[in-house]
């Protein structure tokens, strides 16, 4: 409704800019002809103001820029932030590393670029607490969104544009752009009102997340640089909620792909033989679907609490045959097939059994199949410990952050197993408890999707969560009353029997 009407006011103005151009213009021909067109011009003029009253004014009374959601100086600059193209395969992180600068600049906090890989650099903002002594306190984001197809979106994905109901339409206004200025709008606020924080805060802004993150924050998180800020506790992205309570991860799922190949001898087409390639990895399909049924069926049986509780897998591709220049030689059995798949597993999954599930029922060699890793990472951390971070009384910051959002007047659920891969499980394999927290609620998860979008009230409500949350991790005392808190909140493989939910892998 706001863009209609400024519309018709830019459109009247327009029109009433050109009567009196011509009134003026004719009126020079004549004193008679000139009084006439005088008071015709003075006539619309007060029209003018009467129609413009009319249409400054929205449908509850309220004059239209004294609408939040359009003037709200966190979002103009969320807006602009949105605007810039980090987008795979050829992200900008110039534009948007010199935007970080200055807003870092216009708070008063401290920055620097670190660069682990040519073009790609790490954003690093820093609030310096009162005791240097204590471990610091991390919020990370990454700047890189994925493609998004323009001709499949209402409004131009890079646009910002906001609708007449304020939500704001653009790639990355959930994945995690949004997030990110949450964290940099709360220390503003913060820094007004004349806060200062015990503890010193970071902010790190890291490339890449998109494709991998090897040369973003792996790459960070291994270096020296990382090292040395003494982290304690890292809050990453979470998700968005389609319901009114906040959802909230506290691990993440491990990816694992790999391909089963399958050889025989080639033969000719019209031959019924018993073992050719394509029929050996028929075999190996048959026995992989059933395990993926298996595991559906414990999400369809209430079995377990949902999708992060069990072991997805897919098969992504498939290759055989001979190729030809227009097809392939329809009257030769090749000599080998090949199918690709990617697993996620729950991080308390025992690896060692479904490896062997893998390479022994589902393709074993005595059936001329083969398994071949292409990515194989760790269930447990450094030091052993699955990479599960408490959410337990048992674990300080999970209590801070779990009162700090109750204390914004956010409800949070249930804590969550993340069913894809972010930054966060680089940090917990260094042994440091990482949450993913996004606070979007009421709004459906468009990530990676067309039109993904995200409300500027809802937008205007997480920076008063993160406000709380900033100042409750940076206080000089954790919840139990330590002056700090380095320790470590991990599930230990003999806490396995405290976990509800026990992955199945068998078929």
């Amino acid at each position: 409704m706001h863009e209609e009407q400024e519309e018709l006011k830019r459109r009247f103005i327009v029109w009433l800019s050109g009567w009196n151009a011509s009134s003026r213009m004719q009126g020079n021909s004549g004193g008679a002809v000139n009084v006439e067109l005088n008071l015709k011009m003075a006539h619309s003029e007060a029209w003018g103001i009467f129609l413009l009253v009319l249409l400054s004014i929205t449908t509850d009374g309220r004059a239209i820029g004294s609408c939040p959601e359009q003037e709200e100086p966190p979002v103009t600059r969320l807006r602009e932030y949105l605007r810039l193209k980090t987008v795979h395969p050829f992200p900008d992180y110039l534009p948007v590393t010199k935007f970080l600068i200055q807003q870092a600049q216009s708070i008063g906090l401290e920055s620097e670029i670190l660069e682990f890989a040519p073009s790609k650099p790490v954003v690093l903002i820093t609030w310096k607490g009162r005791d240097a002594g204590l471990a610091s306190v991390i919020f990370n984001s990454h700047t890189d969104v994925v493609p998004a197809e323009a001709s499949k979106w209402t409004y131009p994905p890079f646009s910002a544009h906001v609708d007449s109901g304020g939500n704001i339409y653009a790639r990355g206004s959930q994945d995690m752009k949004s997030v990110g200025m949450m964290y940099l709008e709360a220390a503003r606020s913060l820094m007004d009102a004349g806060f200062r924080p015990f503890r010193t805060i970071h902010f790190s802004y890291v490339p890449d997340e998109e494709v991998g993150g090897v040369d973003g924050a792996e790459a960070f998180v291994n270096s020296p640089n990382f090292e040395n800020l003494n982290a304690a506790v890292v809050v990453d992205e979470g998700m968005p909620s389609p319901s009114g309570k906040y959802r909230i991860f506290n691990r993440e799922k491990i990816l694992w792909s790999f391909f089963i190949r399958a050889v025989g001898s080639p033969a000719h087409g019209s031959r019924l033989l018993d073992s050719v390639a394509v029929e050996n990895l028929r075999k190996a399909l048959n026995r992989f679907a059933a395990f993926r049924e298996s595991q559906i069926d414990l999400i369809k049986t209430g079995a377990v609490a949902g999708e992060g509780d069990v072991v997805s897998v897919n098969n992504v591709y498939l290759k055989a045959g001979t190729p030809t220049p227009t097809g392939f030689i329809m009257n030769l059995q090749p000599s080998y097939a090949e199918a690709g798949f990617d697993m996620r597993i729950p991080p308390e999954a025992d690896a060692d059994a479904l490896e062997e599930l893998i390479t022994k029922e589902w393709a074993p060699a005595s059936q001329n199949l083969s398994v071949h890793f292409v990515t194989k990472q760790n269930t447990r951390g450094e030091n052993g410990e699955y990479l599960i971070t408490r959410a337990d009384d048992s674990n300080p910051w999970w209590v801070l952050l779990r009162d700090a959002i109750a204390q914004a007047g956010g409800d949070l659920g249930q804590p969550e197993t993340r069913i894809g891969a972010s930054d966060s499980r680089f940090i917990r394999r260094k042994g440091i408890p990482a949450f993913g927290f996004s606070p979007i609620s009421n709004t459906p998860n468009l990530m990676h999707a067309h039109n993904e979008f995200l409300n500027a009230k809802e937008y205007l409500k997480g920076i008063k969560v993160y406000e709380e949350i900033i100042k409750a991790f940076s206080g000089q005392r954790d919840a139990k009353g330590k002056l700090d808190t380095q320790e470590s909140f991990f599930i230990n493989p003999e806490d396995l029997h405290s976990i509800s939910q026990k992955i199945r892998i068998e078929l």
